[in-house]
This record gives C-alpha cells, sequence and structure tokens, in this order.
C-alpha cells in the first residue's frame, strides 16, 4: 500500500469542524484550504508532479519547452537592451525543471548570465528543496518568495515572468445563476450523509469583477461563472511592476480565451480524475483560467497584452519543431521516437496544443516581445 493510499482524514476533519461552528464555505475557501493548508494542504505536503505523483506538466515531458521559454526570455531581455540587471522570476516553479532547461538554453547568451537573479514564488519547502538542487549546476543566484509582493523593488532591473500552471490552482469563487438571481455556491455539510457537499447561498449582489455585466445577460438558469479574485489581484501587482520597472509576463495554462460560463473545477489523485470534495489535501484541484480575465486585468493598469495564443501555435512560432529535428540528429531510434512522441504531446491540437493557452504581457513602455500578435490594450 502506498503512501497515497494511506491518508489521514486530519484536513477533512478541520473542515467539517469550521463548517460546523461557522457555516458553509466559499469554493475559493475550500480551494485554499485544500491546496494550502500550512499542515495538510496538498502542496505543502507533498511532490505531486510526474508519473509518481498526480499529474505530468509541459516541462516534465521534454526539455524542449523550458529550453525555448528560457530562449523567449533571453531575446525578450535583449529587445530590452540587454540591461545589466533582469530579475527572472517563476511562479509555481514545481520541481525548477522548466528553469533549469531555460537556464541550460541560455547560458551561452551573452552578458545574461551576469545579468539573472532567478526569484521562485514557492510555498512549499518539498518543492523548494527540488528546485534548488535542479538549478544548482548553472550558478545563478536565486531567491525564494511566498507570494508575488514579496519580490522587492530592484531600480533599474526589469523583470520577466513566467507562470506555468500556476493560475489554474489558484482559488476560486463560484456563482450559479438561480430562477431568482445569483447565489455563490458553498460548500456545506450534507444533513442526509454527514459528508462535504455543495449548495448555494443567499443572493449575491454582482459586480463586474465577479460576473461581467456583457455576460450576465446571456445566462441561464443553473449557468456557473468562476472568478479568481486571488488571481487578479497578482495579475494585478504583475502589471504594476512591468510598467514601472520594464519587462513581461508569460501565462501558460489550460482555460479559455474569453470570460464564459462553465463550472470546471476538478480534482486529480494518481493521474485520473477524483470527486472534488472527496479526501481534501490528497487531490490536485484546479480550472480552467479565465483568460479573458486577465487580460482585463493588465489592460485596466494599462499595461500590454497579445492575443491568446494556443499553446500549439506559441511553441511553433518558437521554433519547436525545428529544434526536435536538431535534438533527433543525433539520438538513438529510440530517442527519436520520443521526442517525437513529445512533441506531439506538447503542440498537437487533441493533446496540449490548443487546451493550454497562452498570454503575453508587458509593460506600457516595453517593446512588445516575441510571439506577441494581435496586441491589445
Amino acid at each position: 500500500m502506498s503512501d497515497k493510499d494511506n491518508q489521514t482524514p486530519a484536513l477533512l476533519d478541520h473542515l467539517k469542524r469550521r463548517i460546523s461552528i461557522a457555516g458553509p464555505i466559499s469554493v475559493a475557501d475550500y480551494m485554499t484550504e485544500a491546496l494550502a493548508h500550512p499542515q495538510w494542504g496538498y502542496y505543502r505536503k507533498q511532490d505531486p508532479f510526474g508519473q509518481a505523483g498526480d499529474f505530468v506538466t509541459a516541462p516534465e515531458i521534454s526539455q524542449m519547452f523550458g529550453e525555448l521559454i528560457g530562449l523567449w526570455a533571453a531575446v525578450t531581455w535583449q529587445q530590452m537592451g540587454s540591461p545589466s540587471r533582469l530579475q527572472l522570476v517563476e511562479l509555481g516553479p514545481g520541481r525548477g525543471t522548466l528553469m533549469a532547461d531555460a537556464l541550460r538554453a541560455v547560458r551561452n547568451v551573452p552578458g545574461l548570465s551576469d545579468a539573472l537573479t532567478v526569484r521562485f514564488v514557492e510555498t512549499s519547502p518539498v518543492l523548494r528543496a527540488r528546485q534548488q538542487t535542479a538549478i544548482m549546476p548553472y550558478g545563478i543566484p536565486a531567491v525564494w518568495h511566498d507570494s508575488f509582493d514579496e519580490i522587492p523593488e530592484a531600480q533599474n532591473a526589469p523583470m520577466v515572468v513566467i507562470a506555468n500552471e500556476f493560475f489554474d490552482a489558484l482559488p476560486v469563487r463560484q456563482f450559479q445563476f438561480c430562477k431568482d438571481g445569483w447565489r455563490e455556491r458553498l460548500v456545506a455539510i450534507s444533513a442526509e450523509t454527514g459528508e462535504l457537499c455543495f449548495t448555494n447561498g443567499a443572493l449575491a449582489p454582482m459586480t463586474d469583477a465577479l460576473v461581467p455585466v456583457k455576460l450576465r445577460p446571456t445566462a441561464k438558469v443553473g449557468d456557473v461563472f468562476e472568478a479568481s479574485p486571488v488571481g487578479v489581484a497578482i495579475a494585478n501587482q504583475i502589471a504594476h511592476r512591468l510598467n514601472r520597472d520594464g519587462g513581461a509576463a508569460l501565462m501558460i495554462d489550460y482555460g479559455h480565451p474569453h470570460s464564459a460560463f462553465g463550472d470546471t473545477l476538478q480534482a486529480l489523485r494518481n493521474h485520473k480524475f477524483h470527486p472534488v470534495l472527496s479526501q481534501p489535501g490528497d487531490a490536485d484541484l484546479t480550472t480552467h483560467v479565465d483568460f479573458g480575465a486577465l487580460a482585463r486585468t493588465f489592460s485596466q493598469a494599462d499595461a500590454r497584452t497579445g492575443a491568446v495564443l494556443g499553446q500549439g501555435t506559441f511553441l511553433k512560432m518558437l521554433g519547436i519543431e525545428q529544434r526536435a529535428e536538431l535534438l533527433k540528429q543525433s539520438a538513438t531510434t529510440d530517442q527519436a521516437a520520443a521526442i517525437d512522441a513529445a512533441l506531439n504531446r506538447l503542440i498537437d491540437a487533441d493533446q496540449m496544443g490548443t487546451l493550454f493557452k497562452v498570454l503575453i504581457a508587458y509593460g506600457r513602455e516595453t517593446a512588445p516581445p516575441p510571439c506577441v500578435s494581435g496586441a491589445e490594450g
């Protein structure tokens, strides 16, 4: 029996006590407890990545992913005039695989290694140790922070931010359109079973930040809208830093390019879908990212964004197919087949190519980074 099959219900008991005392909690509160509780939170107590974990991310599929993102960051730096200082920030850096591949790819770019300071936004002690080990061979100074707003202001040091599968794990509030109006979905305790269940709260006064006013007239009874106040707040912080110091942000996640209705909250455990309210703290919780909301946030902060791209389109623009061919030149037959399989998984429409989206944002005084097309804002 694996450790994952022998979990304690401590977090579930904690949640039931909380609900019994104070009443039903929001979906956002449930996600926060399940993912980030200091003792029992999913991301605080384990390494969830890879075949031995619960899911596999793009950097774990192929070195090409991180290499190309590193080169994207390097060209962005060069387009800013190759400043003597650059803060390379990664939000939710996993095992550090993406950053290690990126640093390896750019180590021969003249002047960049001397300019770089790597900053990781990571709360998990387990993953921090993995990240430190991953980037150690490249000799680039690195600093860890619990949140983006902890990153110090650095004069004359523009910033490049990378967020791969970061926003999808941030807590969302869910609102459901009922016959009498919008009500927030809550997590309660079922009177029949004693287990956690969903319920609707009181009528909720709507704001454009919760459900966009342009979307509301199209709502049908039963429709659910997900709003991520935390995600919007972080995007706003990034926008202000990019405007003040210069730089760009690259956000890659599964989601939809425009704000839309839909209950996308899901749980993953052992690479399989898992009941959302079952075994909190022992399964990953995610939602589809609302890239429309992120783009509006950057625009409202007077930063710039490009059009939302599919991951396949973005990686092809960066030359992933050419990189794959180059790698195959020195590969064995089995290795070449593995390279092709990884490439297809990253860019094919029926794999990650269209499900995953890419949004690039940049400061109002920064030249558009590579792969920005159809610029907005």
